[in-house]
């Protein structure tokens, strides 16, 4: 059992930058790889970046590349989101996710979720 608590969202203009982190419980945190997804009001979840357990490999979003990066430090069960060059397409409700097996970009593949952090990118 996992359980992910995220923060760092907010209200930033456009072109800033905000820092997600993802605080997990549990010993087996630094055995899954892990995920971001973000949904906007009206639109499905969608895939943002994923990251191995050792944090070896990292998959984006073609929407993101080169604006966001994801990280991990196991030492402190933490996983994190750095966004750069926010657009206010960006504006979602941002949920991390401990992957279970299967297709990074599929909601499925994922066995545990926060409860989400709010960003919102203003024009």
């Amino acid at each position: 059992q996992v359980q992910l608590v995220e923060s760092g969202g907010g209200l930033v203009q456009a072109g800033g930058s905000l820092r997600l982190s993802c605080a997990a419980s549990g010993r087996t945190f630094s055995s899954y790889d892990m995920g971001w997804f973000r949904q906007a009001p009206g639109k499905e979840r969608e895939f943002v970046a994923a990251i191995s357990w050792s944090g070896s490999y990292t998959y984006s979003a073609e929407s993101v590349k080169g604006r966001f990066t994801i990280s991990r430090d196991n030492a402190k069960n933490t996983v994190y989101l750095q966004m750069n060059s926010l657009k206010p397409e960006d504006t979602a409700l941002y949920y991390c996710a401990a992957h279970r097996g299967g297709s990074y970009y599929n909601i499925a593949s994922y066995a545990y979720w926060g409860q989400g952090t709010q960003v919102t990118v203003s024009s």
